[in-house]
């Protein structure tokens, strides 16, 4: 059944409600993600910032203090130092120490600077990508140590990985901090009692740049396959994910708060299975 032209302009105004008149930030702007979340916030009529370290509104990097500071300065001037969102999109996932800094620290740093800024916008939202591979083992140490904040301990505990048969779990490592970071603030004085929801977004496999060498050969394929599996509709596109982010950033979203929402056609049911809650339950002495 077509749409009536008549109902065009209303289904436009739908769409676009919850971005209109509203300033975001988006980091990792220049590629994948977060050049899908540019396109479809600009589409809809929102302001957008994006920070990456070339081809961006803010050209920053987000591996260092400096580069983070640089673009926090840069933000609050484009900016008007009032934020409506912030979607700290920004990534890696080579396994090197670099991604800690960015994964991790380049997304909390971000945050907790323009943290003032966007509880002086309308209708505040926060939003990070995390990633499905949060499910996937990590090395304990360098966790805890992101969520200390020791940045140097940190990275240097990824060097240390760099080289051995554990530099897999850099990665998972980096996104894993990341999400219990999401989940240990939100619900905060600081965040929620701002009025600013604080949530994270876990994608499965998307096709971009970053992950093409995964697929660089039919063994390899069928490897992450098999690691991430995707039974709902298989890899996803840029924008499937990006439509989430928009939504968790919009004035749409008013109780969603501290959450990892897995985008991932179904990797998190498959591997973790029916039941994430009776760890809790009390154990039953009846018998």
């Amino acid at each position: 059944m077509g749409v009536e032209p008549r109902l065009l302009p209303w289904l436009d105004t739908v769409e676009s409600r919850g971005t209109m008149h509203r300033t975001y930030v988006v980091t990792g702007s220049a590629s994948g993600i977060g050049r899908a979340t540019v396109e479809l916030l600009r589409r809809q009529g929102a302001k957008v910032i994006g920070v990456d370290l070339r081809s961006a509104d803010v050209a920053a990097d987000l591996s260092t203090p400096q580069g983070r500071a640089d673009a926090v300065d840069g933000i609050l001037i484009e900016a008007g130092r009032r934020l409506d969102a912030v979607i700290a999109n920004a990534g890696l996932s080579v396994p090197s120490a670099r991604t800690v800094a960015v994964n991790y620290f380049g997304a909390v740093e971000l945050l907790e600077a323009l943290r003032p800024a966007l509880a002086a916008g309308r209708h505040p939202r926060a939003v990070v990508t995390s990633s499905m591979a949060t499910l996937m083992p990590v090395h304990d140490d360098l966790v805890e140590a992101c969520l200390a904040g020791d940045e140097d301990a940190a990275l240097g505990i990824a060097r240390g990985l760099e080289a051995g048969e554990a530099q897999g779990a850099i990665y998972p490592s980096s996104k894993r901090a990341l999400s219990r970071w999401v989940r240990r603030q939100a619900p905060t004085q600081r965040w929620a009692g701002c009025g600013i929801p604080l949530n994270a977004v876990a994608p499965g496999i998307v096709d971009t740049p970053m992950v093409a060498d995964l697929f660089a050969t039919p063994e390899s394929a069928a490897a992450v396959d098999e690691m991430v599996p995707m039974p709902l509709g298989g890899h996803m596109a840029a924008e499937d994910a990006a439509r989430l982010l928009v939504w968790m950033a919009s004035e749409e979203n008013t109780h969603v708060c501290g959450q990892t929402i897995y985008v991932d056609g179904g990797s998190d049911a498959v591997l973790r299975g029916d039941d994430v809650w009776s760890w809790h339950d009390p154990v039953s002495t009846a018998g």
